[in-house]
């Protein structure tokens, strides 16, 4: 079966409206799109604004690290805390009561003849305790005038630091021997001070730590005497009943307890210790 001529002519016709609708589809699309807003009216220029003059920043002796109308940045407390919390320990243990307290309770310790009873973290919490009691009041001291000021914006650093060290220093001075103070001076090599308040932290905290040391070991030489005297007593009973084969360490133990107990040991060797520094 053959198709006839004008169908064949028709083919060819309808072919070419195709591609002729198709081209108008794709000129009216780029029309479209060309009436976007690069073809809009343009608008009439904004006049341009006059610069500011720069203003120096008000510094005082240096350079200025706060914001904040003067007060310290979050920043900054945080680096200093840091700092802080990181030579904590040095300055706990040699420019505090922390030194004797522990000595004390450690030679107590052992004069009872136990080594592990009350065990280390109970010794160092009740120095700690005391510690943070004797000190109170100096620590008041240095928040009043060199913590609350610097945190305000009232003061430098330096200006924090030169406040803060007078009742710290005040206090080592007041619970150095003159003994230990004159050695320190001698060994540092430096001219001797005209008085006491003026000699350097740098020899006064040495001297400081000598003089709790010293003050430590007589306290403990003063709990010691009563129980080498019990021990010495109960070794002699041991013998003359022949039983030299019991350590006398085991026996003597419950007397020393019970005279600790009796005497209320605990509350003397505290009174002592806090009123070693008036």
């Amino acid at each position: 079966m053959t198709s006839s001529p004008a169908a064949a002519r028709g083919a060819p016709v309808a072919r070419r409206l195709g591609v002729l609708l198709l081209l108008l589809a794709a000129v009216g699309a780029l029309l479209l799109l060309l009436a976007g807003p690069a073809s809009a009216a343009p608008t009439a220029p904004t006049a341009p604004t006059e610069p500011t003059a720069p203003v120096a920043p008000a510094v005082e002796g240096g350079v200025d690290i706060s914001v904040g109308g003067g007060s310290a940045s979050t920043s900054i407390t945080l680096i200093l805390a840091i700092t802080v919390l990181s030579v904590a320990p040095a300055v706990l243990l040699l420019c505090t009561s922390f030194t004797k307290i522990i000595v004390v309770l450690s030679l107590t310790r052992n004069a009872l003849g136990m080594m592990q009873s009350p065990p280390n973290s109970v010794l160092t919490g009740i120095a700690l305790f005391l510690t943070l009691f004797v000190m109170g009041p100096v620590l008041a001291d240095v928040n009043e005038v060199a913590v609350q000021p610097y945190l305000d914006g009232r003061a430098t650093v330096t200006q924090a630091y030169d406040a803060g060290v007078v009742p710290l220093k005040a206090f080592l001075l007041g619970n150095t021997r003159d003994d230990e103070l004159r050695l320190m001076v001698g060994l540092s090599g430096e001219e001797a001070p005209a008085d006491r308040e003026a000699v350097s932290m740098t020899t006064l905290v040495p001297a400081f730590v000598l003089s709790e040391l010293k003050s430590a070991f007589i306290i403990g030489l003063v709990v010691f005497i009563p129980f080498l005297v019990l021990d010495m007593l109960v070794s002699a009973a041991l013998m003359s009943m022949g039983m030299m084969m019991v350590p006398p360490t085991i026996v003597s133990l419950p007397f020393k307890l019970l005279l600790f107990v009796v005497v209320d040991g605990w509350s003397l060797i505290t009174t002592a210790l806090v009123g070693s520094y008036g």
